[in-house]
């Protein structure tokens, strides 16, 4: 535990007759774990010798060697995404099956505007065995195609004058890939819709797929709705 060196002006201005007494000075900072803090007391050394030595609590940063003993257990720090739209919903809405659906779940909807959706990736799944054998990597296609299933979730709404039918791509743009996805991450993917021609049924839009935090894949896609 690291002791803490205070000015002699410090000192000096705790037991000057014109400062506030201790008693009613401030409590220390307790020790928590939101607030790792460790107590440490020190001694002023007292201005005139006629008064008795006062005694003040200081809070020192507890060192990094020595964590607190109340954090939480890693099992417990991380909250499951929400479900805005379980994978029955998504069933109902996309016409994809196994094993070419890939969305799990939707955590997040704004209606005719933006969807977040995740593809939780695991050694099960039957492209692993292939792509390849010793390095499980999930297909830079196969990323594309899922953002575009969560891009079909925001196209097929009645919001924006869709239907639970079908959808093809039409395009894709800029697409770029910025980090492998391997057995064991969770992809999230957002997709924003930018423009949707009703007349025509195109719909342009932008997503990003993001593993623990960092950018994987991105892109621009142009989508065409099927009829009803």
């Amino acid at each position: 535990m690291a002791s803490s060196v205070l000015p002699n002006s410090l000192f000096s201005t705790l037991t000057s007759p014109h400062s506030p007494t201790l008693e009613n000075a401030q409590p220390p900072l307790s020790a928590s774990v939101k607030q790792p803090y460790a107590i440490c007391s020190s001694h002023g050394v007292a201005a005139n010798f006629n008064k008795p030595r006062r005694s003040f609590t200081a809070a020192c940063a507890a060192s990094d060697d020595h964590p607190s003993s109340a954090e939480l257990p890693i099992e417990l720090r991380y909250p499951a995404f929400p479900t805005v739209m379980d994978i029955n919903q998504i069933r109902d809405i996309l016409p994809h099956r196994f094993p070419f659906l890939l969305v799990d779940r939707v955590i997040e909807y704004t209606p005719g505007v933006s969807v977040v959706a995740i593809k939780n990736v695991t050694i099960n799944d039957n492209f692993f065995p292939g792509h390849f054998p010793e390095r499980p990597i999930m297909p830079g296609v196969l990323m594309v195609e899922a953002m575009a299933q969560v891009g079909g979730i925001v196209m097929l709404q009645p919001e924006v004058g869709g239907s639970s039918s079908s959808f093809f791509f039409a395009g894709i743009d800029k697409v770029r890939f910025r980090k492998p996805v391997i057995a064991g991450d969770t992809l999230v993917m957002r997709m924003n819709l930018v423009k949707l021609q009703k007349r025509f049924g195109i719909a342009k839009l932008e997503g990003k797929a993001y593993v623990g935090g960092e950018v994987a894949c991105e892109g621009e896609f142009l989508m065409a709705m099927g009829n009803s």
